[in-house]
């Protein structure tokens, strides 16, 4: 055996004692339940726009993701502190800047927040796939869902030392993807229970909901709390695009996702 097959031997042996070592946490991750879950108060929520700055996201037909974003999640936000007076609503950008991955988590984790809300927009080579999304962070059901994630988190190769901030990740590796997968947090469960109503509130404006899926989205591995990431709408479909674009749908959007964090309040708060 050459010497290249021999470090390719090992570096693959290593490569899977690193993912079974992180498939044993996960494991234990996922078992583990947050004690006490009624007394739970939801105080502060962090809105975060996807993309921003020279990360414009996703563009078809002159729309660009990261303005798309930026609109619902300030609508978002607004709709909340509507809804719900006595929880503060915390941003992770209100302007068009470039905010990293990990500090947007960054921030929730600094703010203590009780829920990090991701704004995004979906995109596909197929023109005519249309419809929402909502993601927790988890293992890949689907190819489709792997690469919706690897998509999202190909930003990180924009930024400053991605690779010490991010443990050497690298968003083109499948590998990667799947090992990051591993990495589902204490808060599964909530966070699903949460995706579940934006669903349900998407619905129930005759949006066509495509599911709660699960991704190792790179945004949402490093939060501290129940944490989701919103596909509002293929910006590639020409008409989901004009919606996305448009006053009309930006409103209903924001007004559906604002009931849900009320519904998912009152839930946990244990208030009828």
């Amino acid at each position: 055996m050459s010497i290249r097959a021999k470090l390719i031997k090992v570096k693959n042996i290593l490569q899977f004692n690193r993912i079974l070592y992180f498939a044993i946490i996960a494991m234990a991750l996922c078992s583990y339940k947050p004690l006490n879950i009624h007394k739970v108060k939801i105080k502060t929520v962090v809105v975060d726009a996807g993309h921003g700055g020279h990360d414009v996201g996703s563009t078809y037909g002159g729309a660009r993701e990261k303005d798309v974003t930026l609109s619902i999640a300030l609508k978002v936000g607004k709709e909340i502190e509507k809804l719900m007076p006595d929880v503060k609503v915390v941003y992770t950008r209100d302007t068009d800047e470039f905010i990293e991955l990990h500090e947007r988590a960054g921030i929730a984790n600094r703010k203590n927040a009780d829920l990090f809300i991701s704004v995004h927009c979906n995109a596909n080579k197929k023109l005519e796939v249309f419809g929402t999304e909502t993601f927790s962070m988890g293992l890949n059901k689907t190819e489709g869902n792997l690469n919706v994630a690897k998509r999202e988190n190909s930003v990180i190769l924009l930024e400053k030392d991605y690779q010490e901030q991010y443990e050497g990740f690298d968003p083109n590796s499948p590998e990667a993807n799947i090992y990051f997968s591993f990495l589902q947090n204490a808060f599964m469960e909530q966070s699903l229970t949460l995706a579940a109503k934006v669903e349900a509130q998407f619905k129930e404006i005759k949006r066509n909901s495509r599911g709660v899926k699960q991704a190792p989205f790179m945004v949402l591995w490093r939060s501290k709390m129940p944490s989701i990431l919103i596909e509002t709408g293929f910006i590639s479909n020409k008409q989901e695009r004009a919606y996305l674009q448009s006053e009309e749908g930006q409103v209903e959007i924001a007004n559906a996702v604002a009931k849900s964090v009320e519904q998912y309040k009152k839930q946990v708060e244990n208030l009828k």
